[in-house]
């Protein structure tokens, strides 16, 4: 649970702040050092061959308990770290780095490794993992604690309860003070109170470092009040033996009065919370006993499902197309102009305060020569509107990172991240309420195409970052496990759903095409709903191994023949269409309403590169580009 702390005196948002340098510090450190271990590592080519990898990484010290010791020494070793950090925090810092070092050393259960460590920037630092509290040991919390309860939190803003619930903007540290208990002598009062008995509003308490004389960092916590977060809130903190883990982050914000604002990451020993009326969703969905088929596009999300025993008396099929809807068309439009005049203002700002390194535009060139020619005394440009100045292969003469930047051009750059920060926020929450009304409406057992989604950016680019196809097939992915189901990933070599109907007929179709019209049975309908209708019957020799999945064609005929005219129905439009989706008219794609003419925004018909849903080209005889008729695809795209 995310939990806002109130950090308003300036002693102790400069405490924090200390705080965050200093574990920065550490990091940046080990993380250089882990660098050039693993570059020896790496270079030692005939020892690893020799003495084999474990006994070389033991030598340069590539292991956890050597990486917690690097950053004790850099600990130790400094003169003022250890006013600021403390140990546990600096072996917890160090065991990041560890799995970072890990993931690149080792591959995973695919084979692949992640690159070269990096040392990263400071921006990117936000986040001081905790130690966990042990729940064997009586008070034992070493590391950043939450102490307090949520009943006293409510009675001390509440004022015992007379008035409604109200957190003020600056809120007091809390003080601990004496309880009256009782030591082995037996006299009354005689044991200093501790956080561990303070019973009082919520507080992230943090000791300090060894040598800190500051006493206890103590930051007020701010209990979310949205409508309906009051069950979450009784979930996470009703019960303080559940606590078990409290981590540190900063998120960047322009009007607070460093820049950032500072949460408490709380973990708790048992599940998460979920919503009432979400366990509901996931227990009528789980009953549904359908299958369905999903069929991501670049600009929408087609989902067809029928039920598993394909018999009418259990149900019909039901078809839902996820677009964009027009109030989501407009919000993109102002975020996009917003982003573009925040961009606009970043360049002047960078321009105005380096204008060595800019040249003047022909407009000033020509302003300055009129000038000129009137002997007229020239003119100061503060804002120089060329090129920058570069060499001959175009590579800037001045690095970026060593230009003067202003103090207007960091707080823009600051509502820069904030807001893409938010629009990120904005998306995840769609994608898990489309991904929701899915699982409701078809069912938790689904099937969709494996593809990479890195190679629709290389395609179609940022238009992918309005209708965000993976996110919404990550979140439903996530769903279909909530609901215990599963979303099944199919290869698109061995079923390629969209070159198919219903009957087992091949319907060649390029990606221009959006609609399917069999020669053979006469069934039309919508492409994208088609190929998810044929999703619902890919079976699979191995479901965890996506290639082994083929088309059942046999099951396919037959509930063609059974539903007949509803399936057709639910082939041209939605029958069980969602809040987010709109009504565009069938056979359209729901692209920009800019750019109908395609199904998505690309260089179809400008180049002879094959696309996901057509085979490669070849050149005949006279050097004009032919088509293959039993290519395969190239691209694992859906």
């Amino acid at each position: 649970m995310v939990l806002p702390l109130a950090v308003t005196d300036p002693a102790d948002l400069a405490r924090v702040e200390k705080l965050f340098g200093a574990m920065w510090s550490i990091r940046r450190a080990v993380q250089r050092d882990a660098r050039a271990r693993v570059d020896a590592y790496w270079s030692a080519f005939h020892e690893r061959n020799e003495d084999g990898a474990k006994a070389v990484r033991q030598r340069l010290g590539l292991s956890r308990e050597a990486v917690e010791r690097c950053a004790y020494k850099h600990l130790e070793s400094s003169g003022h770290l250890k006013h600021h950090a403390s140990k546990a925090l600096a072996m917890h810092m160090a065991d990041e780095v560890w799995n970072g070092i890990q993931r690149h050393l080792f591959a995973d259960a695919t084979g692949k490794r992640h690159g070269r460590p990096k040392t990263g920037r400071w921006y990117d630092f936000t986040h001081i993992p905790g130690r966990a509290r042990s729940h064997t040991a009586d008070r034992k919390w070493e590391t950043f604690r939450l102490a307090g309860s949520l009943h006293g939190h409510v009675m001390a803003h509440t004022d015992g309860g007379r008035h409604t619930f109200a957190q003020p903007r600056h809120m007091r540290v809390p003080a601990v003070v004496p309880t009256g208990n009782t030591t082995g002598s037996g006299k009354p009062g005689t044991r200093k109170a501790t956080w561990w008995d303070h019973t009082g509003p919520l507080a992230v308490v943090f000791a300090g470092g060894p040598d800190s004389s500051r006493g206890d960092l103590v930051l007020p916590v701010r209990i979310p009040q949205q409508p309906g977060q009051w069950a979450r809130v009784e979930h996470f903190l009703s019960n303080p033996g559940r606590w078990h883990k409290v981590d540190l982050v900063r998120r960047r914000k322009a009007s607070a009065p460093s820049g950032w604002v500072y949460e408490a990451h709380l973990m708790v020993l048992g599940p998460g919370y979920t919503a009432p009326a979400v366990r509901q969703m996931r227990e009528q969905a789980t009953a549904l006993d359908r299958i369905g088929g999903v069929d991501g596009n670049v600009s929408n999300v087609s989902i067809v499902s029928f039920p598993a025993g394909l018999d009418p008396a259990d149900g019909s099929p039901a078809s839902t197309e996820i677009t964009l809807s027009p109030e989501e068309w407009a919000l993109l439009e102002r975020e996009a102009k917003k982003r573009r005049g925040r961009a606009r203002a970043l360049e002047r700002s960078r321009r105005a305060t380096n204008t060595a390194q800019y040249g003047l535009s022909k407009k000033q060139i020509r302003h300055a020569e009129r000038r000129a020619a009137k002997g007229l005394t020239p003119k100061t440009v503060t804002v120089p509107g060329g090129a920058r100045d570069a060499r001959s292969d175009g590579v800037s003469k001045q690095a970026f990172r060593r230009d003067r930047i202003s103090g207007g051009y960091r707080e823009l750059r600051a509502r820069q991240a904030e807001a893409a920060a938010s629009m990120a926020e904005h998306r995840r929450h769609r994608a898990r309420q489309v991904a929701r009304q899915i699982i409701a409406i078809h069912g938790p057992v689904l099937v969709v195409e494996d593809c990479d989604i890195r190679t629709w950016y290389r395609l179609w680019g940022k238009h992918l970052s309005q209708t965000t196809p993976g996110l919404l097939i990550s979140a439903l992915e996530r769903e279909c496990q909530a609901a215990g189901g599963r979303l099944v990933r199919a290869s698109t070599w061995s079923t390629a759903l969209s070159q198919h109907c219903l009957c087992g007929e091949r319907v060649k179709k390029t990606l221009r095409d959006r609609e399917h019209k069999c020669i053979a049975c006469g069934l039309v309908g919508k492409r994208d709903l088609v190929s998810a209708a044929l999703a619902s019957f890919v079976r699979f020799a191995d479901v965890d191994d996506p290639k082994t999945a083929y088309l059942d064609t046999t099951a396919s005929r037959h509930a063609q023949i059974v539903f007949a005219q509803g399936l057709e129905e639910a082939l041209r439009e939605s029958t069980a269409p969602s809040r987010t989706t709109t009504s565009r008219g069938a056979g359209h794609a729901a692209v920009p309403r800019q750019r109908r003419g395609t199904s998505a925004p690309r260089t179809a018909g400008r180049r002879s590169r094959a696309t996901p849903d057509e085979p490669r080209p070849k050149r005949d005889h006279a050097g004009k580009p032919g088509h293959r008729p039993g290519c395969n695809p190239q691209l694992t795209l859906w």
